[in-house]
């Protein structure tokens, strides 16, 4: 039977008759729908999780000048922070995270249909993210933690005391972390006495929904096709990708 390679090598696909590809399709799709169903199992046990409340009164700076976290929600009862890779040193954000940030605009437009507003919060000053918010074409709202603990307490900005001693918490569990910033994103809500509550947060590979380009190449035959060892070492700035001819 003839047989198609891909482009890596890696996997070999039989080409085979329109009846027996419908076959193959068709017990896939038994699983696919199993893992819907366990997927909406899922996300409703999210909704169900318990809530804490969020009593330290943390002050942003942002392009509105300084808000509290409460006043981030911008009339909406939810709000969902992306915590961004940007330490108060660099010069730039990190690149991965701007690779997940190319996909923030567009859900943006929607989300305030559904009460809910977006917004990316980093550890660097609010200058230095302005500054890389304008080359990169960004709309959605970002703001600097740098004068407050809000990346500490969520546990996505460490203390060189911490990297040392590989005892930061990460994901939920001590972790040997390689850097002074690790991307996540949290949730929260604002109850209707302004009191607010944080209900979810989510790090590593918990963070995937959010990007888009993923889940469009999950669809494909070679699927992400990216190193093992370094699964994201293709991923450029969108600025500095070569030109498409």
């Amino acid at each position: 039977m003839a047989k198609l390679t891909t482009r890596t090598g890696a996997h070999e696909h039989k080409v085979v008759s329109p009846k027996e590809w419908l076959s193959a399709r068709k017990a896939l799709l038994v699983e696919e729908k199993k893992f819907t169903r366990l997927h909406d199992r899922l996300k409703q046990r999210r909704r169900d999780l318990p809530w804490e409340q969020v009593v330290q009164e943390y002050v942003f700076d942002g392009p509105d000048g300084k808000e509290t976290l409460a006043e981030l929600f911008a009339g909406k009862r939810q709000l969902i922070v992306y915590h961004f890779m940007f330490g108060p040193d660099w010069s730039e954000g990190c690149p991965h995270c701007s690779f997940w940030a190319d996909h923030f605009d567009g859900p943006d437009l929607h989300l305030a249909q559904r009460d809910t507003t977006f917004v990316a919060i980093s550890h660097a000053p609010l200058k230095k993210l302005a500054k890389f918010k304008r080359r990169m074409g960004w709309k959605f709202k970002w703001v600097s933690s740098a004068k407050n603990s809000f990346n500490y307490d969520f546990h996505v900005s460490f203390t060189p005391e911490e990297i040392r001693s590989g005892k930061a918490i990460y994901n939920y569990a001590k972790s040997v972390i390689p850097m002074d910033e690790l991307p996540g994103v949290s949730v929260f809500y604002r109850g209707r006495d302004g009191k607010v509550y944080h209900t979810y947060s989510a790090y590593s590979r918990g963070i995937d929904p959010m990007n888009t380009t993923y889940h469009f190449l999950d669809l494909t035959a070679k699927g992400r096709d990216e190193n093992p060892e370094r699964p994201q070492d293709w991923v450029r700035y969108h600025d500095k990708y070569p030109k498409r001819k």
